[in-house]
């Protein structure tokens, strides 16, 4: 067989590459329409996804306050006469009855007459009655306390064989220690009240003997624990009634919080409590003992005046757990207004108003889908959620404003897995 011509070829292979040369700047033009339609295409969004879960949530009110003796006494001068000077100074330790406060050269200025002695008759017997009065408190108080304890000894044993929740338990070891520090209180009150009488007989009993009267007042202590205040150190004549010392027991401290009103009515007592930054390395737990019925202004940072109520909580930490906790110390409390085991939940920034309405947005196949949901308690950093969704469903959190209904998106982050 012959080969074809060589003419014939060459001339084949030219119009082969005319056609190619005619046909590139289509393709090219092609290429470059497809490269924009790909630069112009919406990308995903990237957005931080959180998982819709279930779990404990705890709607608190977040407020400063001080701490505060719970008992503290005023010892003033019974009666008129030259004080000595006082040497003691705040914080030295006192015993009940024995360490010596003040002394008073009265120079007979405390005999009585028929009117006065009648008075401190009456005086003793007023704080006879109180002195009764307190004891059968204090009996009162060991018994609670006695029964709170056994009651907390049977619920230790459900919770360990698994018969009682875990709230059960925590009341019952609420209960238990809030009576403890009931009977801890009752004590320092018969303290209290076993001072007045013996003061009250011994005014007595030194106004109507003439030769007693001539010896210097020796005032005690009334109760163990610290001088919180020295008001009178200098030698002076006092006159009768004249506060000297402030003293109180140490370890007997609760917080007074500053709350708004309209925290305050939602506030019930026997709502625990946590104290922050007191100083110490642990928070405190505490109960809420009264909130105060009456409401006083306060001027707030910027000016603006705000109706505030007290709130007074007892301090549930035993006492070498805060010995170093003063009166007056600031500190931060969170107030439990109501709290839930199994909640259905999300984090608070996954939720938006649109009118009336809440609104989040729910990832299915990688687009956002917008979802109407009802809301219940929220503590500001999550909310609870009554419908619209599901444990399990994803949620957008903290949506841009690009973001719309259909939008495709990409996990940047993922929490609550």
């Amino acid at each position: 067989m012959n080969a074809p011509f060589p003419a014939a070829q060459d001339s084949t292979n030219q119009a082969q590459r005319r056609r190619w040369t005619r046909a590139l700047p289509w393709i090219g033009g092609g290429l470059l329409i497809v490269l924009i339609l790909i630069g112009l295409w919406p990308k995903p969004q990237p957005v931080e996804i959180a998982a819709v879960t279930r779990g404990p949530l705890q709607v608190t009110v977040n407020e400063e306050g001080m701490t505060r003796l719970k008992h503290r006494y005023t010892v003033s001068s019974p009666v008129a006469g030259l004080l000595k000077r006082i040497d003691l100074k705040p914080g030295t330790l006192i015993e009940a009855g024995k360490t010596v406060l003040a002394v008073l050269d009265t120079r007979a200025a405390d005999l009585l007459d028929a009117r006065t002695q009648a008075q401190a008759e009456a005086q003793v017997q007023a704080a006879e009655a109180v002195l009764a009065q307190v004891k059968a408190q204090q009996k009162s108080a060991i018994a609670a306390a006695a029964l709170a304890r056994r009651n907390f000894e049977r619920i230790q044993k459900l919770y360990t064989a698994g018969s009682v929740s875990r709230q059960e338990f925590d009341a019952g070891e609420l209960n238990d220690t809030r009576a403890s520090q009931d009977e801890r209180a009752a004590g320092f009150a018969l303290q209290v009240a076993e001072y007045e009488l013996q003061q009250a007989r011994a005014l007595l009993a030194r106004g109507t003997n003439e030769s007693a009267s001539g010896e210097p007042l020796v005032i005690t202590a009334p109760v163990s624990g610290k001088i919180l205040k020295v008001f009178q150190e200098s030698e002076r004549v006092v006159p009768a009634g004249f506060p000297l010392l402030e003293v109180g027991n140490a370890t007997d401290i609760e917080a007074r919080i500053e709350v708004l009103s309209r925290d305050a009515v939602v506030i019930e007592p026997g709502a625990a409590v946590t104290l922050h930054k007191w100083g110490g390395d642990q928070p405190l737990r505490g109960t809420v003992r009264v909130v105060e019925p009456a409401a006083f202004t306060k001027v707030s940072a910027l000016g603006v005046e705000e109706q505030r109520v007290y709130v007074m909580v007892d301090l549930l930490a035993p006492p070498e757990e805060r010995n170093t906790l003063g009166d007056s110390y600031r500190v931060e409390a969170d107030i439990v207004v109501w709290s839930g085991q199994s909640v259905l939940k999300v984090p608070a920034g996954a939720l938006f108003q649109s009118g009336n309405q809440w609104q989040t947005f729910v990832v299915e196949g990688g687009r956002a889908r917008l979802r109407a949901v009802s809301v219940g308690h929220a503590n500001g950093l999550e909310t609870e959620i009554i419908g619209g969704l599901v444990e399990g469903d994803r949620v957008v959190v903290y949506p841009g404003d690009g973001l719309a209904d259909g939008g495709r998106v990409r996990a940047m982050a993922v929490t609550g897995n």
